[in-house]
């Protein structure tokens, strides 16, 4: 009872801090809000089974993408404090967070490798907390959520390209989404 009470509050935290974009179905902001709440929904899920069986296959498998879902998020909020050059509004995109508003297009760092690192953390932790206790319902929820991680992507580059132009279009040509040289 009290964990799905503080799921309903954090899932009520997250639609408040995703109002501007669900109005907006071509807006990053909109799929973002739908995998967050799907991420939010499979931890709540798998909560239990989170410390059960350490050493078990699945669990080591968990353990290894969890912490790795670190080190994209780490690096990719880095680059964005240290190169975004943020706005405090940037024209046309009134619904951006914060630190979404930048108006510097990093290359550089983990974004020479990868245009999305947050999306690819968000991706690692997806499937971390699938595998916490592997299910099929972990599975759907997983899979959903990495969809609408994969439809954010689409939609943040279109918003991209029509902030940064033709950099952008370039700059995607170099590198990957989510996975370094991969995809």
């Amino acid at each position: 009872m009290i964990k799905w009470s503080v799921v309903a509050v954090l899932a009520v935290i997250i639609a408040v801090i995703s109002r501007g974009s669900l109005l907006k179905p071509r807006s990053h902001g909109f799929w973002r809000f739908f995998a967050w709440e799907l991420i939010l929904l499979l931890i709540a899920v798998n909560l239990e089974a989170w410390f059960v069986d350490p050493l078990s296959w699945h669990q080591i498998i968990s353990w290894i993408l969890l912490v790795n879902s670190l080190l994209p998020l780490y690096f990719g909020i880095r680059s964005l404090i240290s190169k975004g050059k943020p706005a405090t509004n940037r024209e046309g995109e009134p619904n951006l967070l914060a630190f979404e508003k930048t108006t510097n297009l990093i290359t550089s760092g983990i974004y020479h490798y990868i245009r999305h690192p947050m999306y690819s953390s968000l991706l690692l932790l997806s499937w971390a907390a699938f595998f916490k206790s592997p299910s099929p319902i972990a599975g759907s929820l997983a899979l959903a959520a990495s969809i609408c991680l994969y439809l954010t992507a689409r939609a943040d580059e279109t918003e991209c390209i029509r902030y940064f132009g033709e950099k952008y279009m370039q700059y995607m040509k170099t590198t990957k989404r989510f996975i370094p040289y991969i995809f």
